[in-house]
Protein backbone atom coordinates (compact mmCIF):
# COMPACT_ATOMS: atom_id res chain seq x y z
CA UNK A 1 0.00 0.00 0.00
CA UNK A 2 0.82 3.30 -1.11
CA UNK A 3 -0.07 6.42 1.77
CA UNK A 4 -0.33 9.67 -0.22
CA UNK A 5 1.08 12.43 1.81
CA UNK A 6 0.40 15.58 0.57
CA UNK A 7 1.64 18.02 3.33
CA UNK A 8 3.09 21.69 4.00
CA UNK A 9 5.99 21.49 6.05
CA UNK A 10 6.37 24.55 8.63
CA UNK A 11 9.92 25.72 9.20
CA UNK A 12 10.47 28.61 12.30
CA UNK A 13 6.75 29.44 11.87
CA UNK A 14 7.06 29.91 7.81
CA UNK A 15 4.46 28.34 6.23
CA UNK A 16 6.07 26.78 2.93
CA UNK A 17 3.98 25.87 -0.59
CA UNK A 18 2.80 22.55 -0.91
CA UNK A 19 4.85 20.93 -3.60
CA UNK A 20 3.32 18.93 -6.11
CA UNK A 21 3.63 15.43 -6.60
CA UNK A 22 6.47 14.79 -8.66
CA UNK A 23 7.85 17.90 -6.89
CA UNK A 24 7.60 16.13 -3.79
CA UNK A 25 9.10 12.70 -5.02
CA UNK A 26 12.52 14.66 -6.28
CA UNK A 27 12.86 16.15 -2.54
CA UNK A 28 12.56 12.99 -1.15
CA UNK A 29 14.61 10.92 -3.14
CA UNK A 30 17.31 13.81 -3.16
CA UNK A 31 17.14 13.67 0.77
CA UNK A 32 17.41 9.84 1.10
CA UNK A 33 20.37 10.08 -1.14
CA UNK A 34 21.83 12.64 1.30
CA UNK A 35 20.83 10.72 4.17
CA UNK A 36 22.87 7.72 2.10
CA UNK A 37 25.82 9.63 1.47
CA UNK A 38 26.03 11.03 4.94
CA UNK A 39 26.03 8.08 6.23
CA UNK A 40 28.80 6.26 3.79
CA UNK A 41 31.10 9.26 5.23
CA UNK A 42 30.36 8.22 9.19
CA UNK A 43 31.65 5.13 9.42
CA UNK A 44 32.82 5.81 12.87
CA UNK A 45 29.16 5.49 13.76
CA UNK A 46 28.41 2.13 14.46
CA UNK A 47 24.98 0.46 13.59
CA UNK A 48 24.03 -0.11 17.25
CA UNK A 49 24.59 3.22 18.27
CA UNK A 50 22.21 4.51 15.36
CA UNK A 51 19.55 1.42 16.35
CA UNK A 52 20.11 2.54 20.34
CA UNK A 53 19.15 6.52 19.70
CA UNK A 54 17.08 6.05 16.65
CA UNK A 55 15.68 2.95 16.14
CA UNK A 56 17.29 2.69 12.82
CA UNK A 57 20.48 1.48 11.23
CA UNK A 58 22.11 0.93 7.65
CA UNK A 59 20.51 -2.74 7.18
CA UNK A 60 17.35 -1.19 8.23
CA UNK A 61 17.37 1.49 5.24
CA UNK A 62 18.60 -1.64 3.06
CA UNK A 63 15.95 -3.57 4.13
CA UNK A 64 13.32 -1.01 3.64
CA UNK A 65 14.58 -0.15 0.41
CA UNK A 66 14.39 -3.69 -0.59
CA UNK A 67 10.92 -4.01 0.96
CA UNK A 68 9.88 -1.33 -1.12
CA UNK A 69 11.26 -2.59 -4.41
CA UNK A 70 8.99 -5.99 -3.92
CA UNK A 71 6.02 -4.17 -3.62
CA UNK A 72 7.00 -2.87 -6.86
CA UNK A 73 7.49 -6.33 -8.16
CA UNK A 74 11.17 -5.83 -8.58
CA UNK A 75 13.84 -8.22 -7.41
CA UNK A 76 16.49 -6.61 -5.86
CA UNK A 77 18.96 -8.49 -3.58
CA UNK A 78 19.75 -7.05 0.56
CA UNK A 79 23.40 -7.90 -0.43
CA UNK A 80 23.24 -5.26 -4.08
CA UNK A 81 20.65 -2.87 -1.89
CA UNK A 82 23.27 -2.74 1.31
CA UNK A 83 26.34 -2.59 -1.34
CA UNK A 84 24.25 0.91 -2.31
CA UNK A 85 23.74 1.92 0.74
CA UNK A 86 27.20 1.18 2.45
CA UNK A 87 28.89 2.43 -0.57
CA UNK A 88 30.65 -1.13 -0.56
CA UNK A 89 30.34 -4.67 -0.33
CA UNK A 90 29.35 -5.30 3.68
CA UNK A 91 31.26 -7.33 4.54
CA UNK A 92 34.05 -5.18 4.13
CA UNK A 93 32.63 -2.35 5.58
CA UNK A 94 31.91 -4.50 8.59
CA UNK A 95 35.58 -5.25 8.55
CA UNK A 96 37.24 -2.44 8.21
CA UNK A 97 34.88 -0.08 10.27
CA UNK A 98 33.04 -2.43 12.48
CA UNK A 99 33.88 -2.68 15.89
CA UNK A 100 32.58 -4.90 18.63
CA UNK A 101 29.06 -3.81 20.77
CA UNK A 102 30.54 -2.85 24.30
CA UNK A 103 28.41 -4.39 27.28
CA UNK A 104 26.48 -0.89 27.93
CA UNK A 105 25.45 -0.62 23.91
CA UNK A 106 24.19 -4.77 23.93
CA UNK A 107 22.23 -3.25 26.69
CA UNK A 108 20.69 -0.63 25.27
CA UNK A 109 20.09 -2.38 22.74
CA UNK A 110 18.40 -5.02 24.77
CA UNK A 111 16.20 -2.25 26.63
CA UNK A 112 14.74 -0.79 23.50
CA UNK A 113 14.55 -3.42 21.58
CA UNK A 114 13.85 -6.52 23.67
Amino acid sequence: MVVEVNYAINFCSKRVPVVDKQQQIELEAAAFRRLVSHLQTRTDVQNIDMMNLAGFCRNCLSKWYTEEAGKRDLDLELEDVREQVYGMPYSDWKSKYQTEATAEQKEKYKQSHG
